[in-house]
């Protein structure tokens, strides 16, 4: 009877201990979960210094690239699969230039409605708002918003045109950079350094991570589309879609930004990269001029397409 007992709780404190040992350990659909859920790594930049840069998963549909001096997500929004990348850039001057902003949004819009429009080798990723501080200042949010939500002052549009450093971001890129920039007959900071801002390290990152085929980037306001260059000439496919892009549209065409000069620009950065990359200069402040632009990115993705 004694060793029957005994054997009867052996067994129990057996299976005791063994029911702890399989509660504690992870399961594999929990492991699972973790690793779905793992959506950033950290990348060695040329400088030496490292930033977390985003995993972009090839069918996800949104990500977030960065964050702005104040927190804000810098979103990325992605439409097809393919491998040749096309990428269309908004608001890098915040609230000042927030058509470019919207026009960027009425891009998702369409896209999202006519995903057939994308070609089965091209990816589309737009960013509308590269500058979420500075649109924030005058809209009051960071994200989509309307027309109606616009500060009516000038001085706070203006102010919306930088980032919360107060760094016009089209001056703070690696292309004849300088710490004190203009804007028309305004001095404007360039930042400490290239890429000292937040934003337009976000932006470098998610480039050199992805290598895009083509950059579109807007602003406004001149009315025209300008190809890109730093220093060496005006690469052949830039030339290509730059008459690309503004014979759909019916913007003129033109070799260079001539206005004032500009330091530290972005698509002359792209240029840099030999990336081929075009600014499309909106007519105004206020309008999108939504179909002019429907035309030109889908002249671009006709032309993309193989």
């Amino acid at each position: 009877m004694k060793n029957i007992i005994m054997a009867i709780l052996v067994i129990a404190v057996v299976g005791f201990v063994g029911y702890f040992i399989i509660k504690s350990s992870p399961r594999t659909a929990d492991v699972a979960k973790v690793e779905d859920n793992v959506t950033s790594t950290t990348t060695p930049q040329s400088d030496g210094q490292t930033s977390g840069t985003p995993v972009v998963e090839k069918n996800k549909a949104e990500t977030i690239i960065g964050k702005s001096i104040n927190e804000r997500d810098i979103m990325a929004y992605h439409y097809g699969t393919g491998d040749t990348e096309l990428l269309f850039v908004g608001g890098i001057h915040g609230g000042y230039s927030w058509n470019t902003s919207l026009v960027a949004y009425e891009t998702l819009d369409y896209l999202k409605a006519n995903p057939s429009v994308v070609p089965a080798n091209v990816k589309v990723t737009v960013i509308p708002v590269l500058n979420p501080d500075g649109l924030y200042k005058v809209v009051g949010t960071a994200g989509r918003f309307t027309a109606g939500d616009v500060s009516s002052s000038q001085v706070v549009q203006i102010s919306g045109r930088y980032n919360a450093n107060k760094v016009d971001l089209n001056r703070n890129f690696d292309c004849d950079w300088q710490s004190s920039a203009k804007w028309q007959n305004t001095t404007v900071s360039g930042g400490s350094s290239v890429f000292s801002e937040p934003e337009s390290l976000a932006i470098k990152n998610y480039v050199e991570t992805e290598k895009p085929k083509a950059v579109v980037v807007w602003y406004s306001a001149a009315g025209g589309v300008y190809a890109s260059s730093c220093g060496s000439g005006i690469m052949p496919e830039t030339s290509t879609i730059t008459n690309i892009y503004a014979k759909a549209s019916g913007y003129p065409a033109n070799e260079s930004f001539d206005f004032y000069d500009t330091t530290g620009d972005m698509v002359k950065w792209l240029a840099k990269k030999q990336i081929p990359a075009i600014s499309v200069l909106l007519t105004n402040h206020k309008d999108t001029e939504w179909t002019k632009n429907q035309k030109g990115i889908e002249a671009l993705l006709k032309h993309y397409a193989k």
